[in-house]
């Protein structure tokens, strides 16, 4: 089966403009894709918003604890939560920050990543390897561009929806 047609490890992001493709990439990182699906699954990355979108370099999101526009929303608590489930041990590999690639977003603590993650509008190589890659934007990388800039925005853009596509 080709990467393509691996519904099991292909998410689709709901975003303001359109569908947003990633394909994971558990053979890399198998933990960090495997709790993206579950976050996903559970419903708890829908209306989540961009908390840190930054031109040239990265828009991130996935604050799923602080993050949900639906909920008590406030933006400046998005960014300091994660899930809970414990946190997730880096998987650092070889494979570069190139455009449409997804990192995990962390703290200092190199095994502190959770649910956050962020999707690279550029090369970012002074990440390689400080930063577990685990998938790429497929399509709709047109709609990441689209995404509102700030730290935080002033109107956050959010994910409408996440889904796993064997899910559907």
């Amino acid at each position: 089966m080709s990467d393509n047609q691996d519904l099991e490890n292909t998410i689709i992001i709901e975003l303001k403009d359109g569908p947003v493709h990633i394909t994971l990439l558990p053979d890399v990182a198998p933990q960090h894709c495997a709790r993206m699906k579950e976050l996903a699954r559970s419903g708890q990355y829908d209306n989540v918003c961009f908390h840190r979108v930054i031109d040239g370099f990265m828009a991130q999101t996935g604050d799923v604890a602080n993050g949900d526009m639906e909920d008590g929303f406030n933006i400046g608590a998005a960014g300091t939560g994660g899930s809970d489930l414990p946190n997730v041990p880096a998987e650092f590999s070889k494979l570069p920050h190139d455009r449409g690639t997804i990192g995990a977003a962390r703290s200092a603590m190199p095994d502190s990543a959770n649910s956050q993650f962020f999707i690279n509008f550029s090369d970012n190589h002074f990440l390689n390897g400080q930063y577990t890659v685990y998938g790429r934007v497929t399509s709709g990388m047109e709609h990441v561009d689209a995404i509102v800039r700030g730290e935080p925005p002033h109107a956050p853009d959010r994910m409408i929806s996440m889904k796993v596509a064997a899910d559907l």
